[in-house]
């Protein structure tokens, strides 16, 4: 039985793309929103100067210009729509900009729209790099209370499988 509706994370990435591919395969919605947030170019610049250290110049968007950083997201976004209705997905498109961060706009998007799932591509980071750079996905298991399908990135030929690594049967 379908649920009524799933919310898809989609960026663009080759984690994303894949998502979409399993939710396709493994769940059924009577609607999907693929959404992308975006943030504008203008706080990407603040934010990016602010880390350097480097004293931020006085930048004001021209008003008659769309934003790089909209327009970015919004050919990121029909593709995402294209990929989820080729995955067999009834999809619709969603746009959100954010100002703190974008697994903060993929949790309020979900509750505005009360969906049922909420899917998303992970990277597979672990470690450190995990630590540092945690993810959109990670960020949204941790703070969302919905269920959350997740799917992770391809496994890399000869990596381990079954707990054994290849390299040791040898």
């Amino acid at each position: 039985m379908p649920c009524d509706l799933m919310l898809i994370a989609y960026d663009g990435s080759e984690h994303a793309k894949r998502a979409i591919e399993y939710a396709g395969r493994f769940l059924a919605a009577d609607r999907a929103v693929v959404l992308t947030a975006w943030e504008p170019m203008v706080r990407q610049a603040a934010r990016i100067s602010g880390i350097s250290g480097m004293v931020q110049p006085e930048w004001v968007p021209d008003e008659e210009l769309e934003d790089i950083a909209y327009t970015t997201a919004r050919d990121i976004n029909a593709e995402g729509v294209h990929l989820a209705a080729l995955a067999g997905l009834n999809a619709e498109s969603r746009l959100q900009e954010y100002a703190a961060s974008a697994w903060q706009a993929v949790v309020e998007v979900a509750d505005e729209l009360d969906v049922d799932i909420i899917v998303a591509g992970t990277r597979g980071a672990t470690g450190l790099r995990a630590l540092v750079h945690s993810s959109v996905a990670d960020a949204v298991l941790k703070h969302c209370h919905r269920p959350v399908f997740l799917v992770p990135p391809v496994q890399p030929a000869g990596a381990r499988k079954n707990g054994h690594d290849d390299h040791a049967a040898k």
